[in-house]
């Protein structure tokens, strides 16, 4: 890729910014917020600090050096102008999304890939057909420079080879490209996340269990083994026929579809909003949430060395 535009610059977006630079790709960053775009060379250079600290950032990497491959503009025209590809990372907004798109038709070269990091979104409607064939989803994950998942999801005109060349480009960053076959929303793993959370609330709402008991089991329990055996190997571990002994006496019933959940709404309506809040389920006790965030960085990159010398266990 010659030139890269990243259009949105807010959590994923500089994040992803900062991943195309230090795999060597020349980007362009824009935003049409100011102050979000004003907040962007802090936010890289402290993720560059933490990423240099485990290091897992090649020598040579300086904040000046990356505000070299980062260029910022808050003028979209001039960011996407000669791009080969441009990553949209803009709000989940269904009009916001399609203005961007319209707006991406007439400013970007014809030839240019248009990649969404839509989360949930069916955004290929949202695409001028013209676009189409060359338009697709590349997903990252929170934080990109540190979570090596990437979706890559084709709409129903893209090209093969736009898809090879998505997926070849998230190869040569590293990290590793899951090739979808068409567009779902949340894709794999967000799914399975919001599995997970459905029944988390059901447990909250209740009364089962509190956030500290459930994140205990998480940890303690699903956590561990995930990492090495993943699902599917762990049930190979544990026997089949077990499996489906548990299905066919129906021991598991899913909560019901729920549209909100009181606790967490009680939450919000406290203020209780988060880690840049001070408080969500837990208390983080005043702290700096770029301090928290810059630790919980520090361990996953910590944790995703460890798993690289232990490996994980695989079939064929």
């Amino acid at each position: 890729m010659a030139e890269i535009a990243v259009v949105g610059a807010g959590l994923m977006g500089h994040g992803i910014a900062l991943v195309l630079a230090l795999g060597g790709h020349a980007v362009r960053l824009t935003d049409s917020r100011a102050e979000t775009l004003d907040a962007v060379p802090a936010l890289m250079a402290s993720a560059l600090a933490t990423l240099a600290e485990a290091g897992a950032a090649s020598d040579g990497w300086t904040a000046d050096r990356l505000a070299a491959a980062v260029r910022l503009s808050p003028d979209l025209a001039a960011t996407v102008d000669g791009a080969s590809l441009v990553v949209e990372a803009i709000t989940e907004d269904p009009e916001a999304k399609r203005t961007l798109f319209s707006e991406l038709d007439g400013l970007c070269a014809a030839d240019a890939v248009i990649a969404s990091n839509t989360s949930y979104l069916d955004v290929f409607p949202l695409i001028p057909v013209g676009r189409q064939p060359r338009a697709l989803v590349a997903h990252w994950y929170t934080p990109p420079y540190i979570i090596d998942l990437v979706d890559v999801v084709p709409g129903p005109e893209t090209r093969p080879e736009v898809v090879a060349e998505i997926r070849d480009l998230v190869v040569g960053l590293g990290q590793v490209p899951i090739v979808l076959k068409r567009f779902l929303p949340g894709y794999i793993a967000n799914r399975i996340q919001s599995a997970i959370t459905a029944e988390v609330h059901h447990l909250l709402d209740e009364g089962y269990a509190t956030p500290r008991e459930i994140d205990d089991a998480i940890v303690h329990g699903l956590s561990l083994r995930t990492p090495i055996l993943g699902h599917l190997a762990k049930a190979d571990f544990t026997g089949l026929d077990l499996q489906r002994r548990a299905l066919a006496n129906a021991s598991y019933a899913p909560p019901p579809p729920r549209t909100r959940s009181g606790s967490l709404d009680a939450l919000c309506a406290e203020g209780r909003t988060g880690v840049m809040a001070g408080r969500g389920y837990f208390d983080w006790g005043g702290r700096d949430p770029a301090e928290l965030f810059r630790e919980r960085d520090r361990k996953l990159l910590a944790l995703k060395a460890a798993m690289r010398g232990i490996g994980r266990m695989e079939g064929t």
